[in-house]
């Protein structure tokens, strides 16, 4: 480890980056490193730094948090966090950044690389040509120019990869529940269900994020409906195309070919799929360009500079503890885990959002659980990390207009926090939740018109059906014979064989086809699943 004297502000380099990071961070602060793998270099290295830069190896958990007596600012050169504790981070007031878009470009560029390379066999080709053979005729492919190309997600990487295909003459088609046909049609981009995509579909790539909704969301029974002779590419998340399903697809002669550079379990190298010759596969290459690494530690030495000087961080994927009042900041779990159960609910982008926060905590500046809202229900719709700053834009991206209304008039609660939308087809769906005891214990107090007080849980489940006997006993008997533990349950009714709906907290996500044979049996109107889980 490097250190030396100095009355500049401290970064700490805990793994390499490029020069063009440290040149980004200037002259204003002193620069030292450790490796940040070693834990016992990293712990008394972090102990007096204002800001530490890492990529993947280093662990910025509770413990080095708890160590870092002056520490302002985590910086990932990358997008994931999975080795920054960030709950940890925001308790103790230390704002974590990365660098959302640096790789977008980069992770674009691959699946059309892929795309292109399972079309034309150059891998094969190559790999056999290498080998003395000269096969021109067993490398037959297939032009792109007039095929139609289904993005699954529309997002920045979909949306990017899309522009690029639509040069090769391809038609282009996308499936996304989250982005208003308006938007897709001033790209060029026709919205289709997934049903319809699959069907018309010469090639499919896949973009989404991943979440217990989208995982297996290509698998068995979407393989059914696709040409023989399509063509798939997974560059986004492994396991949302489900690879066991794609291995009998491709065996039976249902999928052409296919494209993948993530799996469900890396590292990956042995599967079923490696085994066909019309498979391209690579090792998650998608971030993996020199580009994309210089643009991730430019970004963050950039935000280190910003957060240091007290200004806007752009990147900033939580908010600097001392701005939020005391009072508020209890609050923010509760107002992105609602906005996440909205999303869930209404199951499709609003057109309007409101946001309401109704009590006694309105005396303080609120705005802070407008932005938390906003995260949460765009948490997972979009295949990017969502910060409280770029929470808007992908509103203002997708045509959402969201309102703020405060009122310190609460009648049943002290506090209540309510992310109430209006979607496409003039339908409303609201969900509306409280922080109940010393112990800030999170409920929910109502779905639209229903009333309930059921403690949140990372597995939730919502039924809207028409009020009769045995409901409950045929949800309970289908969850136990999936073996899914029922940990509450509430009904609430507007009348007596009236309109009603149930909800309740299980020990496991539940799957679709569960979710389904439910929702048949029971004749629900409407059967949503919520996982809360990180």
């Amino acid at each position: 480890m490097s250190t030396a004297s100095s009355s500049k502000p401290v970064v700490l380099i805990a793994e390499e980056l490029s020069p063009a990071t440290v040149d980004a961070l200037g002259p204003d602060f002193e620069i030292r490193t450790c490796n940040g793998a070693d834990r016992a270099e990293l712990i008394p290295a972090i102990a007096d730094v204002e800001a530490i830069l890492v990529r993947s190896a280093t662990k910025v958990d509770a413990e080095a948090i708890a160590a870092a007596r002056k520490l302002k600012v985590i910086a990932r050169a990358g997008v994931g966090l999975d080795n920054v504790d960030v709950a940890a981070a925001t308790k103790a007031g230390v704002m974590v950044v990365n660098a959302p878009t640096s790789n977008i470009v980069t992770a674009a560029e691959l699946a059309c690389g892929l795309l292109i390379a399972t079309a034309r066999n150059i891998p094969q080709a190559n790999a056999s040509l290498k080998g003395g053979e000269w096969k021109r005729s067993k490398y037959t492919g297939v032009e792109l120019s007039e095929k139609t190309l289904g993005v699954v997600g529309l997002g920045r990487i979909g949306v990017l990869v899309a522009q690029r295909m639509s040069a090769f003459g391809m038609k282009i088609v996308a499936y996304d529940p989250y982005v208003q046909a308006a938007r897709a049609a001033q790209m060029g981009v026709k919205l289709l269900t997934l049903d319809e995509l699959l069907e018309v579909s010469d090639f499919i790539t896949v973009h989404l994020p991943k979440t217990p909704e989208t995982m297996g969301l290509i698998g068995e029974e979407a393989l059914r409906k696709v040409k023989p002779e399509v063509r798939i590419v997974n560059a986004a998340r492994g396991g949302i195309v489900d690879e066991a399903a794609l291995a009998s697809a491709l065996k039976e002669g249902r999928v052409a070919a296919a494209g993948l550079d993530v799996f469900s379990k890396e590292p990956c190298t042995d599967s079923p799929l490696f085994e066909f010759d019309s498979v391209v596969a690579t090792p998650h290459l998608g971030a993996s360009t020199g580009e994309a690494q210089e643009k991730a530690g430019i970004a963050v030495a950039k935000s280190v500079r910003l957060a240091l000087a007290g200004e806007l961080v752009p990147d900033a994927v939580n908010v600097q503890g001392g701005v939020i009042a005391e009072d508020v900041r209890p609050g923010l779990p509760l107002a992105e885990k609602l906005g996440r159960i909205f999303t869930a609910l209404a199951g499709e982008v609003a057109v309007r959002l409101d946001v309401e926060v109704y009590g006694e905590i309105t005396q303080h500046d609120v705005k802070v659980l407008e932005l938390s809202a906003l995260k949460g229900v765009f948490e997972d719709t979009v295949d990017e990390t969502v910060s409280y700053v770029n929470a808007p834009l992908f509103a203002q991206e997708r045509g959402v207009e969201v309102r703020l209304t405060t009122s310190s008039e609460s009648s049943e609660h002290r506090n209540v926090v309510t992310v109430r939308g209006t979607l496409s087809g003039g339908g409303e769906v609201a969900v509306s939740g409280t922080l109940a005891g010393p112990k800030h214990v999170q409920k929910i107090v109502a779905v639209g018109e229903y009333d309930v007080d059921l403690a949140l849980a990372d597995h939730m489940a919502f039924f809207h059906y028409t009020d009769k006997p045995g409901v409950v006993g045929t949800i309970g008997r289908i969850l136990g014979e999936a073996g899914i533990n029922i940990a509450g349950m509430q009904v609430s009714r507007a009348a007596a064989g009236g309109a009603a709906m149930v909800a309740l907290t299980v020990d496991d996500t539940i799957p679709s086809q569960v979710l389904t044979e439910i929702s048949d049996e029971i004749g629900a109107t409407s059967a949503r699943s919520v996982n809360l889980a990180d």
